[in-house]
């Protein structure tokens, strides 16, 4: 997923309310107004960003019924409700994003692995044993060799490979503001870097050289001059975020809590704030329900934004910081959508 989560079991079920919704509907009142499903056609959808105009969303989700148990992207209309996949339809997709001006967008995909269609009928056949077994598998992310980035138009027309070169997986990508570069993930299971590259796939250069770790989830700051991202450098699979500048220089430990996992996080407008995910996993025997908190990331302060007891994950803000996108199980039972509400930042 984008922006992913390495090992939690996000599109698993939450275990049932512990409260009623009174109960946690009201604390997520004082940020969120206005709550409304974005996606319902699908066997799960998630991970969706805004378009520059802050009309559209392009996200990814399952269908139903097509041979393809894997994500696809998709461009829905926000207003009207109406959407279209935009990918080839084969393999894998994941991490979506719009360019600046609207014009273009990217994202990544294994629809060129030779093998392709060959792991979406393994995928049902597992998932066939799983059901009869009655297990639940754990959520995990498949650092696929076959992953590149593409850009096309919106409705998907024009397709064309930005990482054609790429051995390995190469994946998470955004743009700039400017619409001039283009932050993403690149490496094998246990070693992904963060690389930055020119918006027309030339001038790579690494940017963070953490090794035998994951470091991924990048997102340029509305200036351009510093990168949010994630890692599980203190321990494996123990996500903690961090920023650095964009030219490699003044990297920085935002989180340290290694009884927590933390990951996507995602810039406020003014450059000063963040949004994100997290979860307590101090009781390996519980599982974690993650929410989304708000953090001052020149002094530390953080808020929590949802209290619901299904899975809150994955957030962003619409481009005038006035809406709130993220994906969610909400009550805990329901297989995960795309959720949007109007957003007001906590005081400080």
């Amino acid at each position: 997923m984008s922006h992913l989560l390495l090992t939690v079991a996000l599109a698993a079920p939450a275990q049932p309310p512990a409260a009623a919704p009174a109960d946690w509907a009201k604390p997520e009142a004082a940020h969120l107004a206005n709550i409304k499903q974005v996606t319902t056609n699908f066997v799960r959808a998630g991970e969706g960003y805004f378009s520059p105009d802050g009309k559209r969303a392009i996200y990814q989700a399952e269908e139903k019924d097509t041979g393809n148990p894997f994500y696809q992207i998709f461009v829905q209309d926000l207003g009207t409700g109406s959407f279209r996949k935009i990918s080839p339809g084969v393999g894998r997709t994941t991490c979506a994003f719009f360019r600046p001006d609207g014009k273009r967008v990217i994202f990544a995909s294994s629809h060129e692995d030779p093998d392709a269609r060959k792991h979406q009928s393994a995928e049902y056949v597992q998932r066939e044993e799983d059901r009869k077994k009655g297990v639940r598998r754990r959520y995990s992310w498949d650092f696929d060799p076959h992953m590149k980035i593409y850009e096309a138009n919106p409705d998907g027309s024009d397709l064309k490979c930005l990482t054609p070169d790429a051995k390995v997986y190469t994946a998470e990508g955004s743009y700039s503001a400017d619409g001039k570069r283009i932050v993403y993930s690149s490496g094998t299971a246990g070693n992904v870097q963060l690389y930055i590259m020119n918006a027309d796939g030339t001038g790579a250069r690494q940017l963070t050289n953490a090794p035998n770790c994951y470091n991924g989830g990048p997102f340029f700051s509305p200036d351009g001059s510093k990168v949010i991202f994630r890692s599980d450098r203190k321990e494996k699979d123990r996500l903690q975020l961090y920023v650095i500048n964009a030219d490699g220089t003044g990297e920085k430990a935002l989180t340290s809590n290694d009884k927590w996992v933390y990951w996507a996080p995602y810039w406020y407008k003014d450059g000063k704030h963040i949004i994100y995910t997290a979860a307590d996993h101090s009781d390996e025997t519980a599982r974690p329900n993650y929410d989304l908190y708000w953090m001052n990331v020149e002094t530390g302060k953080t808020t929590r934004i949802t209290h619901a007891p299904g899975q809150d994950v994955l957030p962003v803000f619409s481009p005038d910081g006035t809406k709130l996108m993220w994906t969610s199980s909400r009550d805990g039972r329901s297989p995960t959508q795309l959720y949007i509400a109007d957003f007001t930042p906590p005081k400080e």
